[in-house]
C-alpha cells in the first residue's frame, strides 16, 4: 500500500525521495519533515560532515496547499558538500584523471560491490552504500509519522547502549529528557560514561556501536496478519530495520532474554476486560506489542544493533583491489559514533512499516475515508458479548 524508494550519492549533488500511497487530504509541511531532518543530524560521536550540511527535503510533488493529492510524493534534499565534489562526482565525463579508491575497508559494501558490478573503484560502491542515503529515508518516514500521528499513534526511541555502557531498563521513560541527551540516552546516570566510551574510541581513531529500543504507542490490534510469511508484521519490522547500515540484529519486546525463560516467566497475561474503551489489556508487554504476526494493541517495542562504523581513522589492514597485496584500510571521513542518530532513522523505518500495514488493514482513498474505516473497526474490538 504504501512504498518509498531512495536514490543519490553520499558526495553527489543530493538525494531523490519517492513516496507513494499516501491518502489524500494529508496535513504536511515541509517544516514538519524537517523536524525530523535535523533529530538525524544530532548526536554526540557525529563527524564533521553534519558541520556542513543542514538537511531540508525539498517536496516536489504530491502535495498542494499543505495536503496531499494521494498521488506520488517527491523530494529532493540537496547535498551542499557537493561542491567540494563537482569533478570527482560528475555525471559527466571530466578532462582530469580522478585517482581511484582500490583499498578495501573490512565491514564496509566495498568488496562484495566491486566485486558484484565489476568496478575497479571502490568509490562506485562506498557512495550508494554510505549511511547519507538515510536522511532520504527519515524524510519518507517523516510523512509516514504524520499519518500515524492522525491516529493517536506516537513513535519515540533511545540508546540502551553504547560502547558497552548499558542504561537502566525503565518503563516511565521521559521523552522530553531523551530528545535533550546529546547519546539519546534515558538513563542520566550513564550519559556521560557513554559519551567517555565514545571519546576513547575517537581518541584512539577507532568507532563504538550499541543497542537502540523504537517504541511505538497507539496501535491498534490486529495490524500484520499470521497467513502468510511476508504479511506478518515482526517480519517486516526486523527487515526494515536491518536494512539500516551496519545494523546486525534485530529483537522484538524481550526476544533476546526470553530464550533463557520459561513459558510462564515470557507469555504477556491478558487482564479481565473492566473499561470497554481500553480492552484486552496486558499484565506485562515481553512480546513487545505482536502476537501471530499481528499487533496486540500494546506498544510495539522493536531493539536494533547498530555495529562500530567500518571506516576508522586508524584503518585496519586490508588488500588492495588491483594487486591482493596488504594494504591499510582507505579512510573516509566518517562518525565515530552512529548509535544517536540510528535511533532516528530506526524511528522513520518503523514508522513506514506501520504506515503500509495501517493502510493495508484500513484502506481509503482520503484520510476522512481511511479515518471512517478505521473508527467502525475500533467499535467491533472488544468481548463478543459487548458488540452489537
Amino acid at each position: 500500500m504504501i512504498r518509498f524508494l531512495t536514490a543519490g550519492e553520499s558526495h553527489g549533488e543530493g538525494l531523490v525521495v519517492l513516496l507513494e500511497g499516501m491518502p489524500a487530504g494529508l496535513e504536511i509541511s515541509e517544516n514538519y519533515i524537517g523536524i525530523e531532518m535535523t533529530r538525524r543530524q544530532k548526536g554526540y560521536g557525529r563527524g564533521g560532515r553534519m558541520e556542513i550540511e543542514q538537511d531540508m527535503a525539498h517536496i516536489v510533488s504530491g502535495v498542494r496547499h499543505g495536503r496531499t493529492l494521494g498521488s506520488p510524493i517527491s523530494m529532493t534534499i540537496e547535498n551542499k558538500d557537493w561542491v567540494n565534489w563537482t569533478d570527482i562526482m560528475s555525471v559527466e565525463p571530466v578532462a582530469e584523471t580522478i585517482e581511484r579508491i582500490t583499498r578495501l575497508r573490512p565491514g564496509h559494501a566495498d568488496l562484495p560491490g566491486t566485486m558484484k558490478y565489476g568496478y575497479s573503484d571502490v568509490r562506485n560502491v562506498l557512495e550508494r552504500a554510505s549511511a547519507r542515503e538515510t536522511a532520504a529515508r527519515v524524510a519518507a518516514g517523516a510523512i509516514a509519522r504524520r499519518l500515524l500521528e492522525e491516529f493517536g499513534i506516537n513513535l519515540h526511541s533511545h540508546s540502551l547502549s553504547i560502547g558497552g555502557v548499558w542504561a537502566s531498563n525503565s518503563a516511565n521513560i521521559d521523552w522530553d529528557k531523551v530528545e535533550k541527551s546529546p547519546v539519546r540516552c534515558a538513563d542520566s546516570a550513564v550519559e556521560a560514561d557513554m559519551m567517555k566510551a565514545i571519546d576513547d574510541a575517537k581518541e584512539a581513531g577507532d568507532t563504538v556501536g550499541g543497542v537502540i529500543e523504537v517504541v511505538a504507542e497507539g496501535l491498534p490490534i490486529g495490524l500484520g496478519s499470521h497467513v502468510q510469511w511476508d504479511r506478518k508484521i515482526d517480519g517486516r519490522i526486523a527487515q526494515s530495520l536491518m536494512s539500516i547500515p551496519a545494523c546486525k540484529a534485530v529483537s522484538i519486546g524481550d526476544g533476546w532474554e526470553s530464550v533463557n525463560l520459561r513459558g510462564s516467566e515470557v507469555h504477556d497475561v491478558i487482564e479481565p476486560v473492566e473499561d470497554l474503551s481500553h480492552p484486552w489489556q496486558r499484565q506485562t508487554n515481553r512480546s513487545g506489542g505482536t502476537e501471530g504476526g499481528m499487533t496486540s494493541g500494546m506498544p510495539l517495542v522493536a531493539r536494533f544493533a547498530i555495529k562500530p562504523i567500518s571506516t576508522l581513522r586508524n584503518p585496519l589492514p586490508s588488500v588492495d583491489l588491483d594487486t591482493g597485496a596488504l594494504v591499510q584500510a582507505h579512510y573516509e571521513r566518517s562518525d565515530v559514533c552512529q548509535v544517536p542518530p540510528a535511533g532516528v532513522i530506526g524511528e522513520a523505518m518503523v514508522a513506514l512499516v506501520l504506515a503500509d500495514a495501517f493502510m493495508e488493514k484500513f484502506g481509503g482513498d482520503s484520510i476522512e475515508e481511511t479515518r471512517a474505516n478505521y473508527r467502525n473497526y475500533m467499535g467491533t474490538v472488544g468481548p463478543r458479548k459487548f458488540k452489537k
